[in-house]
């Protein structure tokens, strides 16, 4: 695990490559989550024409992506997919597609990025979910692959709206699923499974503020720890974490 303040920590999991670890200011996260997408990006688009990334709500939506709004990203040849929606209409104050359109889309400039939203304010939420999963695999091949997933980390240790010790974490065969007993309201939630974040080119978790800190390092530190953030880590093969001082207190 390479980890930017100089120090060396082995990871005591059987990772299959080990995570690189970013601790800084939020705003230093934030440019360096641009340029790393810029990057990624022009060799994405190099190589098969488009870009694409799936983006979270929260905190990594509101402190993270405003950054890359201003990035210089050939925003006409990216697609943006969500890792996970509310199941509430997209003008809800608790809908990840009206956070990331205030923290990224409505500040793109330089293009028109497809947007391929979760409809989550509808009843079907199965059919939801097969029709983001058709997406997916039209737009991305089967299997679909991501060239960036970015997620973040909840303070049980979630990511997108895989929750500790829910049976979406067990799907081996769906590529979209429907949560319907979130620990966290709202109850309803669609989420991209596991193995779909864990095919990404490459994962990057954002984690800010102390809440954060004991998953962070549960994840890094317990080679028994079931955490949705564990498995990821586990799973991904090129890992970058995006922490702030309080979220890595307890790596050191």
């Amino acid at each position: 695990m390479r980890i930017d303040w100089g120090g060396i920590v082995p990871p005591m999991q059987p990772m299959q490559h080990a995570p690189a670890i970013v601790v800084a200011p939020i705003l230093a996260l934030a440019a360096r989550l641009a340029r790393h997408c810029e990057s990624s990006a022009r060799a994405a688009q190099a190589a098969r024409g488009r870009f694409s990334i799936a983006v979270p709500g929260g905190s990594v939506a509101e402190h993270l992506l405003p950054a890359l709004a201003a990035a210089g990203l050939e925003w006409d040849s990216v697609d943006v997919f969500f890792a996970d929606e509310r199941c509430v209409p997209p003008e809800s104050p608790d809908s990840n597609f009206g956070a990331v359109t205030r923290a990224l889309l409505s500040g793109i400039r330089t293009g028109t990025p497809r947007v391929h939203r979760m409809e989550g304010e509808r009843s079907d939420t199965e059919r939801v979910a097969i029709e983001y999963a058709d997406r997916l695999r039209s737009v991305l091949g089967a299997p679909p692959v991501l060239d960036v997933g970015l997620l973040g980390v909840g303070e049980d240790g979630h990511v997108a709206a895989l929750f500790p010790g829910r049976p979406s974490l067990r799907a081996a065969d769906s590529l979209v699923l429907v949560e319907d007993a979130s620990p966290k309201p709202p109850a309803h939630r669609l989420t991209l499974s596991l193995q779909v974040l864990a095919r990404s080119r490459e994962v990057v978790v954002g984690a800010l503020g102390t809440a954060k800190a004991t998953a962070v390092a549960d994840a890094l530190r317990n080679s028994a720890s079931t955490l949705p953030l564990t498995l990821l880590l586990q799973r991904a093969n090129r890992v970058t974490l995006l922490l702030d001082q309080e979220a890595a207190s307890r790596v050191r």
